[in-house]
């Protein structure tokens, strides 16, 4: 517990070896669950997740010690897998489903991008 000499004390400074987390907290992209925990986040067992990276939906990260890491990104693709294969869907055509649904909501933000620079005052919108 930190004293009111030390009010920080329970804190870390970052450095090279602990970097700042604050940034990692709004990454959707950042591995920071574990296989259960991310198993449990999306109703699911450890070996589904296992058969969405046997099919490459998903990748995990692995720890230091060799351990699936799991991002939100990656869990929101495995909840929608797990929709579709309580529907009746193969694991495989649900896999190649989600991976079809992300590249088209990718592809659409990035010309929704294009749309904004185009639309911006003084720019030559010609080709």
């Amino acid at each position: 517990m930190p004293s009111e000499s030390q009010p920080h004390a329970h804190r870390r400074e970052p450095d090279e070896a602990h970097p700042d987390a604050s940034g990692r907290l709004d990454d959707d992209h950042f591995p920071a669950y574990t296989m259960g925990r991310a198993a449990e986040l999306v109703g699911a067992t450890p070996g589904f997740l296992r058969a969405l990276g046997e099919a490459r939906l998903i990748v995990p990260t692995r720890s230091e010690g060799g351990h699936r890491r799991y991002s939100r990104h990656q869990l929101r693709l495995a909840a929608r897998a797990r929709e579709l294969v309580d529907q009746g869907t193969p694991v495989e055509a649900a896999c190649r489903i989600i991976g079809l649904e992300d590249r088209l909501a990718e592809s659409e933000r990035a010309n929704e991008e294009l749309r904004r620079a185009a639309d911006e005052p003084g720019r030559d919108t010609r080709f």
